[in-house]
């Protein structure tokens, strides 16, 4: 290993759907963490690592949306990406371009105040503004914090997301590899594939649903001929007036949701997939321990 080989952690940090998975996968350049437009898509801390051979290894925490808790789903969501910060070499915080610092932001910033991690300030869909809205954007919050960097980027278009490597480099400390260089995430498979089906439901339904449903991958096999994959997987809701709505008139939402999560699982696992979903009600699962635990919401004790 070169002597001037840096490795360290990185965490994406900001409100719920503010763009901090678009920018990971678009660092990794692949798809790692499910987004879609309704908040709380990112529900685990996701660990994936981005490997220069000649300058280091980034492992980045993509971690869920700080925002005030509502239920025990949200506890834990808020206390993963909290303890992320005390841990890490460097903090990236996404904000979309405004003028206006919201509540939201206030809150995190009281969370910023309590640690030492070096924070590089990352404004976010600078596409959907004139350029003077992002340079007010700056002004604003540089009154409010001494950040090591603020980027203006596009993480949906790629814009300015090129420079982002160098500079996180810069603040790393120098250190060994941490995972094989054709690692690019720890999550397992089966987790993947849930988070997939969970994501293609997301999209497809409606608003007050998709807050209300995990999924659980029952079975996942290869078979030894022909080398197709056999999954089986439950969408778990919290109503049985949700459940028809999943299942939709003769079976047409989930058929939806099983075709457009199948093509995504056999681009992942690079093999043809036989997916059979099934839809059952769990009332409150998001209050329960013991639910919240048996679907991976689990806290990790350092």
């Amino acid at each position: 290993m070169e002597d001037n080989f840096k490795s360290g952690f990185v965490t994406l940090i900001g409100r719920p759907n503010v763009g901090k998975s678009t920018l990971m996968n678009r660092l990794i350049g692949q798809k790692i963490a499910i987004t879609s437009k309704k908040p709380q898509t990112t529900r685990n801390r996701i660990q994936t690592v981005y490997t220069d051979e000649n300058r280091g290894q980034i492992v980045f925490l993509d971690t869920p949306g700080i925002h005030k808790a509502k239920n025990k789903l949200g506890e834990y969501m808020v206390n993963v990406a909290e303890r992320t910060l005390q841990e890490v070499d460097l903090i990236l915080w996404l904000v979309e371009p405004s003028t206006f610092i919201g509540k939201g932001e206030r809150h995190i910033l009281e969370k910023l105040d309590r640690v030492n991690t070096p924070v590089i300030l990352i404004i976010n869909k600078t596409d959907t503004v004139q350029k003077e809205g992002v340079l007010t954007c700056i002004d604003t919050y540089r009154k409010e914090y001494d950040f090591a960097e603020v980027v203006p980027l596009s993480a949906l278009r790629g814009e300015n997301t090129e420079i982002l490597p160098d500079l996180i480099f810069k603040y790393l400390p120098y250190g060994p590899m941490f995972y094989d260089e054709d690692t690019v995430t720890d999550q397992p498979e089966r987790q993947i594939v849930a988070e997939i089906i969970r994501e293609k439901s997301l999209h497809a339904l409606e608003e007050e649903i998709p807050h209300g449903i995990a999924v659980t991958i029952e079975q996942m096999k290869k078979r030894k001929k022909g080398g197709i994959v056999d999954i089986e997987a439950t969408i778990v809701c919290e109503r049985e007036s949700h459940k028809g709505i999943i299942i939709g008139k003769g079976g047409s939402m989930l058929k939806k949701i099983g075709t457009n999560a199948r093509f995504e699982i056999e681009r992942l696992l690079e093999s043809r997939v036989n997916l059979r979903l099934w839809v059952k009600v769990k009332k409150d699962w998001r209050d329960s321990d013991y639910l919240l635990k048996n679907f991976g919401y689990r806290e990790e004790k350092n």
